[in-house]
């Protein structure tokens, strides 16, 4: 058996900072990475073109990057339960290497892959994580329970020491070219395009794939916005947050870097407005992480609803809705702006995944998770554990201990975008009318029909009562 390790890259498209990798160099000095686009994936309904655009071009400049350390990075198309442990077969690899994910379909298939490399008498080590700050099994409650709460989980996740950067993979050898030529008969392909895929994403994308720009984008936001974070963060108009969320799902910044990088900024702090816009976004932190516990420990969020009260709700099913929802063209301008931000960007700011996931669960009584999968569809940085909490949250059926919150779109509007900016950038027919109309959504039917303007497809006030009727049907006959 040779000295060659494979490292199985997934949502770590880095050689920066990374956990698995790093120790995969401590264990020889001959290391290969890997990725395998996987058709259990890639075939869901629910992957957004420009996740995938996002995706290939990140694996372009890790493939570059290999090259930079003298290494490659392999690319293999199948099923990973097959394609893995047969490479490394052929490769006479001593090891595969990888970091654990805490999606359930992540590791039912690494389970099945652990056994069949144990059966081929390779090595495998799978225990590091490297998407996280701590493993879910290490913040518990003083009942050795999982946390269903934030502000507790938050508690005692920031109350314990975070792990520093790990080293970047550098000086390794890559294959030989006989060991290429296996690689290529074991599979391996070169890396296609989205579109090769059938995946087609012409826009420009909020950030640029790869290591370097997110590091880039990252030293931009804690230069300036992350010391105003606190005021400016509600405000979708304003360029006030990270927007380094696709970055972090692929793993393209290690969590590590992101987290020193806060500390730093601490360090340099001389003010107590600064302080506490700069907590502010570490507690955005904990609550990605948290989101990925809860999915780790309670697999079944993945499925539906946490709360009793909702596994049976009488959603509607009204597809009229849904799709004006879906469009942008619900009549409410701030609802329609973000959905239309979504649609025309793939991304949209955190304050409006709120707003239009109350409008569809609350004004339109529309499962969630309908919207959930509707995001899943459109989003760069679309993110099972994160994208279902949110949901959950918003929709009241989630790990809230204040589940009956219902956000007003007018209410919203003046607060959030009182100038109507964000409004009038992504609904372009509202742009010559008074910001007083936008932001209270009272147009007149003349006044819509002139601008070509949808009118409300529900009452606000009106739907706001029916969901709590039945929510409290449902709360009393103990569903």
């Amino acid at each position: 058996m040779s000295d060659l390790v494979l490292f199985w890259h997934r949502r770590d498209l880095r050689i920066t900072d990374n956990i698995g990798l790093a120790t995969a160099r401590q264990h020889s000095s001959k290391v290969v990475g890997v990725f395998c686009l996987d058709p259990n994936i890639l075939e869901r309904d629910d992957v957004a073109p420009v996740r995938v655009t996002y995706m290939i071009g990140s694996l372009q400049e890790l493939q570059q990057r290999y090259v930079q350390a003298g290494s490659q990075l392999l690319i293999l198309r199948g099923d990973p339960v097959q394609a893995i442990p047969h490479l490394a077969e052929a490769l006479n690899a001593k090891a595969v290497f990888w970091n654990w994910d805490v999606e359930p379909y992540s590791q039912t298939r690494d389970r099945a892959i652990i056994a069949t490399l144990k059966d081929k008498g390779i090595q495998c080590l799978t225990h590091n994580w490297d998407q996280i700050l701590h493993s879910p099994d290490e913040i518990r409650s003083g009942s050795n329970t999982p946390y269903t709460v934030y502000t507790p989980f938050w508690k005692n996740w920031s109350s314990k020491p975070k792990a520093k950067p790990v080293e970047t993979l550098h000086n390794v050898e890559g294959l030989t070219e006989a060991e290429q030529e296996l690689a290529q008969k074991a599979g391996v392909k070169a890396l296609p395009t989205a579109k090769d895929l059938g995946f087609f994403w012409d826009a420009d994308l909020i950030i640029a794939p790869g290591e370097a720009a997110a590091q880039a984008k990252l030293a931009e936001f804690t230069a300036k916005a992350i010391t105003e974070y606190q005021e400016q963060r509600n405000f979708p108009g304003v360029n006030g947050t990270s927007q380094l969320s696709a970055a972090l799902k692929f793993g393209v910044i290690g969590i590590r870097t992101v987290w020193q990088t806060t500390l730093e900024a601490l360090e340099n702090s001389r003010s107590e407005e600064t302080t506490t816009s700069i907590r502010t976004w570490q507690q955005e932190l904990a609550w990605r992480e948290f989101y990925q516990h809860a999915m780790y420990n309670f697999p079944e969020l993945a499925d539906g609803a946490y709360r009793a009260t909702f596994k049976n709700f009488p959603w509607e099913t009204n597809e009229e809705h849904f799709q004006a929802w879906c469009e942008g063209k619900t009549g409410y301008p701030i609802v329609d702006a973000a959905m239309r931000q979504m649609n025309e960007s793939g991304w949209m700011h955190n304050r409006c995944r709120m707003i239009v996931a109350s409008f569809l669960t609350k004004d339109l009584l529309i499962n969630p998770q309908w919207g959930e999968k509707y995001f899943m569809q459109k989003l760069i940085d679309g993110d099972l554990s994160a994208n279902n909490g949110g949901w959950q949250w918003s929709a009241s059926s989630g790990m809230d201990p204040k589940p009956l919150r219902i956000f007003n779109p007018a209410s919203q509007s003046q607060k959030f975008d009182p100038d109507a900016e964000y409004i009038r950038q992504w609904v372009p027919e509202l742009r010559s009318m008074d910001t007083e109309y936008l932001v209270t959504g009272k147009i007149t039917p003349l006044e819509r029909h002139a601008v070509g303007y949808v009118k409300p497809i529900v009452d606000h006030q009106k739907q706001q009562q029916l969901f709590k009727q039945r929510y409290q049907q449902q709360k009393a006959i103990g569903i």
